[in-house]
């Protein structure tokens, strides 16, 4: 009987020191997933200020040619009030007209439903602009189809890439919804 005993205690601290083993590779495994994960949202910001970089020139051109003249361009704006934050990557003025441009590396429905809501805000938190027409711009290095299409049906601008230059993805006859 007994050396049945030591047979089962072998057994059992074996599999007692397995699973030592296994928690400490889990540990690694998600001490590794979370380093990997901080530098994917590093990579995704690096990228959205790329193409906030590249939209910030190509602003002035891209709404001219829509017969709004930009008399300045600011880049991340931000504003506090009451509680209720505002982050803009991209605000293009002129004496009468703002466009407000949120800038996105993968642009995504629930990018364009968030900015719909930063839109809402505007005239609330930065009253400076209360007397402007506020229209809304996305732009993004992709933009997948079904993204552009519902970013057009609700009123906004949509910049994208072709080729080696940014352009405005509406109709020429598109008129964009004010806030």
């Amino acid at each position: 009987m007994t050396a049945v005993a030591d047979d089962i205690w072998a057994i059992l601290h074996e599999v007692a020191r397995g699973q030592k083993e296994l928690q400490n590779a889990q540990k690694e495994t998600d001490r590794e997933i979370k380093a990997v994960s901080v530098s994917v949202g590093r990579l995704s910001n690096r990228l959205g200020q790329f193409v906030e970089e590249a939209v910030r020139p190509s602003a002035v051109r891209l709404f001219s040619q829509r017969g709004i003249d930009v008399h300045e361009v600011y880049q991340n704006v931000s504003a506090k009030r009451d509680g209720d934050e505002l982050e803009i990557d991209l605000l293009v003025v002129n004496n009468q007209d703002a466009v407000i441009i949120e800038c996105k590396s993968n642009l995504s429905i629930d990018d364009v439903n968030e900015h719909l809501n930063r839109l809402e805000k505007m005239k609330r938190l930065m009253p400076t602009y209360a007397e402007k027409r506020i229209s809304g711009a996305v732009a993004g290095m992709v933009i997948p189809e079904n993204v552009a299409a519902y970013a057009i049906r609700k009123g906004l601008y949509v910049i994208g890439q072709n080729g080696d230059h940014l352009e405005l993805r509406n109709a020429a006859k598109f008129v964009a919804k004010v806030w």
